[in-house]
């Protein structure tokens, strides 16, 4: 029996204090770069630990639930028809939930292979340009103004 993916997702932003920000490379398709991203295993599912499991899972970085900055924000979109198989039938909608993490420099990343095949660290304005998500793109614009709030 298939087990489809819930539409309930986090995207994680990481980043230094002085913005630059990760994107990590999808492996299935190469052109897609993106923020930490993920779906809750359970309807019960805490966000904050899945944002913490999917940083830890897509780059090897140790992170615990209280270091992520929950944004309160969240984005309902359009399921990309190339991922719409992995949910039950009829769900066209995912609801993604945004996080930050600061971390105090660029650091090399180990990537999950079968997920992701490259990493860098871009200026967050460079970063908003090539990430394929609008969501994704908007979070890191967001950046600037949601960092100086939380120092």
């Amino acid at each position: 029996m298939m087990t489809f993916k819930l539409p309930l997702s986090v995207l994680v932003v990481v980043h230094t204090p002085a913005l630059e920000v990760l994107l990590i490379r999808r492996a299935d398709h190469t052109e897609f770069w993106q923020s930490v991203t993920g779906s809750v295993d359970a309807t019960d599912a805490d966000l904050r630990h899945t944002a913490a499991r999917e940083v830890q899972e897509e780059t090897g970085l140790a992170v615990q639930p209280a270091d992520l900055v929950d944004w309160c924000l969240s984005n309902v979109y359009e399921i990309y028809p190339a991922w719409s198989h992995r949910y039950a039938p009829g769900v066209t909608r995912n609801t993604e939930h945004v996080f930050s993490l600061c971390v105090p420099q660029a650091v090399p990343v180990l990537l999950s292979s079968r997920e992701h095949t490259a990493w860098q660290w871009l200026d967050w304005r460079a970063a908003a340009d090539r990430c394929y998500s609008p969501s994704n793109a908007e979070a890191i614009l967001m950046l600037p103004k949601l960092s100086q709030s939380h120092i």
